[in-house]
């Protein structure tokens, strides 16, 4: 049987059906030092910036960035920010670098980035670019010695019944969506290249210790974990709220169906005198009646997200607070010998 050519088009499409899912982000490590400064130069504000690189196969390559001008909320301004991203690509694509835009960073503090914003951000990059990232970098968690640098996306599950807008609480056990279905942390590589492996091994310096090591070894983290603590009650007082939301409408809810009942006993006891003196029954639903007006179900993706960042409150306190300990023993075993 002859081979029947087919077109550049149906060639696209089956290759678009067999695209592989994301696997990891490799970051080349001057964009990382690029993210870094930006975000600790304007710390505690916040700050983002654009991702450009290349979508090969499994995996987003982050080849340069470039930050975004810091500015107030106006139109005026917004749009002479949009002007400066298309400048800044047409200039870097005039000197042959990469200026496909793979995503955005954005700087967070004390990892309280989980909120509906973020996700609208991604829902606009989406609109363009099927597959995105945002690095989220944490000045505060860094100065404990950690890289807190991580890369994230949506998931499909949840990109598709944000498209619908629809969070009740029978949607999300029918698509068996749950608040640790919101987010897709994405494994980060570091990758340099020969010749800048080959200098940072010059530059090192002869000493096994360096400063990081000495970050490391710092016993002060009372301030760290006292802010934790208390965005972490913050969060706590937010999703109480959001229970008092869906309590109030459970009792509304239960209060409507009790007049229901009444009503349909009524209006069934009606239809049964009027049976007796030969009248047409009435009809046993009234849409005109206000027991019969659904109410709308509140939202659940605000308390998603607040269990979210609560989630991750706590993982960072666990993980402050065990590496505390550990050198608080470490310290005690040094004194005693």
């Amino acid at each position: 049987m002859a081979n029947v050519p087919r077109s550049f088009l149906q060639v696209a499409a089956k290759e678009e059906e067999a695209a592989l899912p994301l696997r990891v982000v490799q970051i080349e490590g001057l964009v990382i030092l690029k993210i870094i400064k930006h975000c600790k130069e304007f710390s505690p504000a916040l700050v983002t910036g654009q991702l450009l690189g290349l979508d090969v196969g499994s995996v987003l390559e982050v080849t340069n960035c470039f930050p975004f001008p810091v500015r107030e909320e106006d139109e005026e301004i917004e749009a002479e920010g949009a002007n400066y991203q298309l400048e800044m690509m047409r200039c870097l694509r005039e000197v042959n670098v990469d200026n496909n835009t793979v995503g955005w960073y954005q700087s967070t503090l004390f990892g309280s980035f989980q909120t509906v914003e973020l996700i609208e951000t991604f829902m606009n990059y989406q609109e363009n670019i099927k597959r995105c990232v945002c690095i989220i970098y944490d000045p505060s968690r860094s100065n404990q010695g950690v890289l807190a640098l991580k890369a994230l996306k949506l998931s499909d599950s949840f990109m598709e019944l944000y498209r619908s807008n629809n969070f009740t609480g029978e949607k999300l056990r029918e698509k068996n969506l749950s608040w640790v279905d919101i987010f897709e942390e994405i494994p980060i590589k570091v990758s340099n290249s020969a010749l800048i492996s080959a200098f940072m091994t010059e530059l090192e310096p002869d000493t096994p210790v360096t400063q990081c090591d000495y970050e490391r070894l710092q016993l002060s983290t009372n301030p760290y974990l006292e802010r934790s603590v208390e965005f972490l009650i913050d969060c706590m007082d937010d999703l109480s709220m959001e229970q008092q939301k869906f309590q109030f409408y459970y009792r509304n809810l239960s209060r409507q169906q009790a007049q229901q009942q009444a009503w349909l006993q009524k209006r069934r006891a009606d239809n049964m005198a009027r049976k007796a003196a030969g009248e047409e029954p009435l009809p046993e639903e009234d849409p005109s009646n206000p027991a019969f007006k659904p109410i709308p179900e509140p939202s659940r993706l605000d308390s998603f997200l607040i269990t979210n960042q609560i989630a991750n409150y706590c993982n960072q306190i666990n993980g402050v607070a065990g590496q505390s300990f550990s050198r608080l023993y470490l310290m005690k075993a040094l004194q005693e010998n």
